[in-house]
């Protein structure tokens, strides 16, 4: 079913973090997709109503309702060959309900889960570890229930945009303040990791809606570039001019910590596993399906571009 072509293209969640890179990027092909629609809330029509308006305006359908209910998502499925899932970890489980209603439905046949992130199949380990349980359970769904549907999971790594920040636990596992000039590297910072900016997360989705051939059915990783958190902050150091503070926090104190954190129920241990992952070699792939899915590096965000986006949105 390579001929398979998307005529009509259902989102969930796409008003979050990285669903709005996905329809933006959706809205923008060239070719343009027939028809483009979003499943949402009506408290998010209410509390976005300026984006939702300016997607109207490019074409996209607004379908209002409520993703546990059944009957919202059969309606919403109707006419609809293509859906794909931008949730957050949050609401990972409600894939599979949408799932099911979708391999049910009589014409939706092509489902993109929400796998952007970190691959759960990337060595043995990858078993055991926490935050991938719930994608692993629906990779598994798709080996063993799913009948009419066909899925492509599409692995990017840690978004270049969040990993900078390190969000509230950088100085326990790493991350760059660029107002304070500081930076805290897990372990030596050596390890090459696979990054990819949120807007080519987006492109991504779009190359691989348009080769069918390549993406039906398959598991694809791509990466904006691949680079040590030492070449990062270096990089920062170079376009602001200015050296940073730097400290490194060894790897068993961050185990220990992300321990303490998944034993009191914590709910940032993610952020410790998945950092850890990452710095240990858990985002860095053999081969990269860049190439495969038409995606040149000068499509993709470099490190460069990546560091002055984030300085341009930061006040000095």
């Amino acid at each position: 079913m390579t001929s398979f072509q998307p005529l009509h293209i259902l989102a969930f969640g796409a008003t979050g973090n990285i669903g709005k890179h996905i329809v933006n990027q959706l809205i923008r092909a060239n070719p343009p997709f027939p028809k483009i629609s979003i499943f949402t809330s009506a408290n998010t029509v209410l509390n976005k109503p300026e984006l939702l308006s300016r997607w109207k305006d490019a074409g996209v359908s607004v379908i209002v309702g409520d993703i546990t209910n059944s009957a919202d998502v059969k309606n919403a499925y109707q006419g609809v060959d293509t859906a794909i899932s931008c949730l957050g970890r949050g609401a990972l489980e409600h894939q599979f309900q949408l799932i099911k209603l979708a391999d049910e439905s009589d014409t939706v046949r092509w489902f993109f889960p929400s796998e952007y992130g970190t691959d759960p199949d990337h060595d043995p380990s990858s078993a055991h570890e926490k935050p991938h349980q719930v994608k692993r359970r629906v990779r598994k769904a798709f080996a063993e229930e799913v009948k009419n549907l066909k899925p492509t999971f599409l692995v990017v790594g840690p978004y270049i945009e969040m990993w900078v920040d390190g969000g509230p636990l950088k100085d326990a596992f790493g991350g760059i303040d660029v107002e304070k000039k500081e930076a805290a590297l897990l372990g030596d910072g050596e390890q090459p990791i696979g990054f990819t900016a949120m807007e080519d997360v987006g492109k991504a989705v779009v190359a691989a809606l348009q080769r069918p051939e390549v993406s039906y059915g398959k598991i694809l990783k791509i990466a904006s570039f691949t680079k040590s958190a030492r070449q990062v902050l270096a990089e920062f150091e170079k376009q602001v001019g200015h050296k940073f503070d730097v400290k490194h926090i060894p790897l068993d104190d961050a185990k220990r910590l992300e321990k303490q954190y998944w034993d009191e129920g914590n709910p940032l241990a993610v952020v410790g596993t998945l950092r850890r992952i990452w710095a240990t070699g858990g985002a860095v792939y053999e081969k990269l399906d860049n190439e495969d899915l038409g995606l040149h590096p000068d499509q993709l965000q470099s490190l460069e571009a990546a560091v002055r986006n984030r300085l341009n949105h930061v006040a000095f």
